[in-house]
């Protein structure tokens, strides 16, 4: 690390948005893991875990073109403060159903549905807003790298202190932590100061917008490979975390705390690898580290499948969490320092509905086929998958298209993911 590690820092909007993210990302992680491990306990069914995951990702798939139009409209910084509160009522309500009802499954999807619709609105607002929150635009390919250290760490955070929560005091409590954790990112949103917003001129139709953001991909090949390339990830590999229930109450024979740990040692591995990135040399090549790192992803995952030892399965998880880590930085990272600003919502949201969308239908393939062949065989093929998306787009990660600009200073990417996220 040296001094530009933590340059987008000296943007005090930038200071307060990084604040806010990251008490409510670990409230979002906290309630993510307990929604999973009470399905799972509920149902006793892998494919359930699936729907939980489609459920709440799958209405961003849908929606985020309108969210995507909507971040381009209008002001940004307003899209993204309604969302905030209206997912700190979502967490509100699920904790109030959990803790004074007697609740079932299905009323938890609905409300991660409704889940999925605010984030098809919040990712495109969010993403879009970075820009205007970095004070100098050179600072942005830190401020995105440093936003992606606050999801892994996050992820590593999260999910401990979920499992413990889940044992001592439930799934409500959770739900409960994550809504309080909304205050925090939407005091700090009130607290930032922006030039006055003066919408731009906008007489073309809604779906004519979208298609504008298709064409555009079309013309920028660099962009539309990265989307194409991260939706094959996101429906084949990503959703591997809807058998770590499985793994954690049957295979190991564990209880909320030992999901918890799963799941914190995939965030532990991200981790590490925001560090491995962030001692790359500038101008190491981009496109050779996320065919690496997707097979070091699918290596941790054919390794972890089979094993029934708890520490070596942390070990392993922790190997794939470090190569799927890179995937989601480098795409957002490219996306982000490429785009124009005038397409910059529309573009980002098809980059959410590769990421978003795509995982909850590979969430249910997962689901259903671990109830065929079992919860190991499903990662191993999963695993496996891993190494078939390399090979193919092998071709065009040898490719020479990526423009100068793109092969960012690693000295500043000390991390970046999605996310999107969230």
């Amino acid at each position: 690390m040296n001094i530009n590690t933590f340059i987008a820092f000296r943007s005090r909007n930038y200071r307060l948005f990084f604040s806010g993210q990251s008490v409510s990302l670990v409230g979002t992680w906290i309630q993510r893991t307990a929604i999973y491990w009470l399905i799972y306990v509920l149902t006793h069914s892998s494919f359930m875990v699936g729907l939980a995951v489609f459920a709440s990702q799958f209405p961003s798939f849908l929606i985020s073109p309108l969210g995507g139009v909507v971040a381009d409209r209008y002001n940004p910084y307003r899209v993204m403060l309604i969302t905030q509160m209206a997912m700190m009522v979502q967490a509100a309500l699920l904790a109030v159903l959990v803790i004074f009802t007697k609740f079932t499954v299905y009323e938890i999807y609905a409300l991660s549905v409704l889940q999925g619709i605010i984030y098809a609105f919040e990712v495109p607002a969010r993403q879009s807003l970075l820009h205007e929150i970095v004070a100098k635009k050179e600072d942005l390919p830190n401020a995105i790298a440093l936003n992606s250290s606050m999801v892994n760490l996050a992820w590593l955070i999260g999910p401990a202190i979920s499992g413990m929560v889940l044992e001592k005091l439930g799934a409500g409590f959770c739900f409960v932590l994550n809504a309080l954790s909304f205050v925090s990112v939407i005091t700090c949103l009130l607290f930032m100061k922006f030039p006055k917003f003066i919408p731009g001129h906008h007489s073309k139709r809604v779906l004519h917008e979208f298609k504008e953001g298709y064409f555009y991909l079309k013309k920028n090949p660099t962009i539309g490979y990265v989307i194409l390339f991260l939706g094959c990830i996101s429906l084949f590999v990503f959703p591997y975390s809807t058998l770590l229930p499985v793994y954690a109450k049957t295979i190991f024979y564990g209880n909320a705390s030992t999901f918890g740990y799963l799941n914190s040692a995939i965030g532990l591995g991200a981790v590490i690898g925001t560090i491995f990135l962030a001692s790359l040399k500038p101008g190491t090549n981009l496109k050779r580290i996320l065919f690496i790192n997707l097979l070091v992803f699918g290596a941790g995952l054919v390794l972890f499948s089979h094993t029934t030892i708890l520490p070596l399965a942390l070990l392993f998880a922790m190997v794939a969490g470090f190569g799927m880590m890179s995937q989601t930085t480098i795409s957002n990272t490219i996306i982000q320092t490429n785009v124009s600003k005038e397409m910059r919502g529309r573009v980002i949201s098809y980059y959410a509905m590769a990421f978003f969308g795509m995982q909850p239908l590979g969430g249910l393939m997962i689901g259903a086929a671990s109830q065929n062949i079992g919860a190991p065989n499903t990662l191993l093929i999963v695993g496996i998958m891993a190494f078939v998306i390399a090979f193919v787009f092998l071709p065009y990660l040898r490719k020479d298209i990526l423009k100068e600009k793109d092969k960012i200073e690693l000295v500043e990417l000390e991390d970046s993911t999605v996310v999107l996220e969230d």
